[in-house]
């Protein structure tokens, strides 16, 4: 009997150590440090979005300016290629339409900015927030950063014609949502792993491959727009 209690006991310490053998290795393959936490990476947002919220108003005052006097030059207008005025007159700068009534994007862009700058304050203040709320909130961005990447297509290959604010507005999306996945990911710890399991995506952030990625991502924008545009962009 003595025997047994010794065996059981021992079954049972084994398995303990085991237990927690696991849970540490399943802890150091998590990213760690400051840039993975939600002061860094909603702060990351909270700086993006308020920029495209700026640069939102900015495009907004310059709509109504236009509206006002149509025909003006705005103070953007460097060239005939970089030109918000020639973007600003195209029928992509207002596909919402209702009741005969057309709609600046600048105005959504107002909207939708100040949406992400509540949810990046919401992340720097650590408020918990639901799994849904998180996952809605990055098909958001993920609608925004498609609709503003398709506008810039547009003014590249369709309009022949950059706006400078346009522009301002589409890297400043861009890093948002790169902090965004990044805080979903890291802080929201979305998408959940099966069984509890590790995520590839736990692995791609502690190595830093993000970083990497990020830095490609922006350079190639930055590159296809020189290629594109270059000569003319300084003409």
């Amino acid at each position: 009997m003595a025997g047994n209690g010794n065996h059981n006991g021992n079954e049972d310490g084994d398995a303990d150590t085991i237990a927690v053998g696991a849970a540490a290795a399943a802890d150091a393959r998590l990213p760690r440090g400051f840039r993975h936490g939600a002061t860094w990476t909603y702060l990351v947002m909270l700086l993006a979005s308020a920029a495209a919220l700026v640069v939102s108003f900015v495009l907004s005052a310059e709509t109504l300016e236009l509206a006002r006097h149509p025909g003006q030059s705005l103070g953007c207008d460097v060239n005939s290629v970089l030109s918000c005025s020639a973007v600003a007159q195209s029928w992509q700068a207002e596909i919402v339409r209702f009741a005969g009534l057309s709609y600046p994007n600048a105005f959504f862009g107002i909207a939708a900015e100040s949406v992400f700058v509540t949810i990046a304050v919401i992340g720097l203040a650590r408020v918990k927030v639901p799994t849904w709320f998180a996952a809605c909130t990055w098909f958001g961005g993920l609608a925004a950063i498609a609709y503003s990447y398709w506008l810039t297509t547009q003014s590249l290959f369709v309009i022949h014609a950059l706006c400078p604010w346009c522009l301002a507005l589409m890297f400043s999306t861009t890093i948002q949502f790169i902090a965004l996945t990044h805080a979903t990911v890291t802080v929201q710890r979305l998408p959940g792993s099966r069984n509890g399991g590790p995520r590839a995506l736990d692995t791609y952030y502690r190595l830093n491959y993000d970083l990497m990625v990020d830095v490609v991502w922006i350079v190639a924008l930055v590159v296809l727009i020189v290629v594109k545009d270059g000569a003319a962009l300084f003409a």
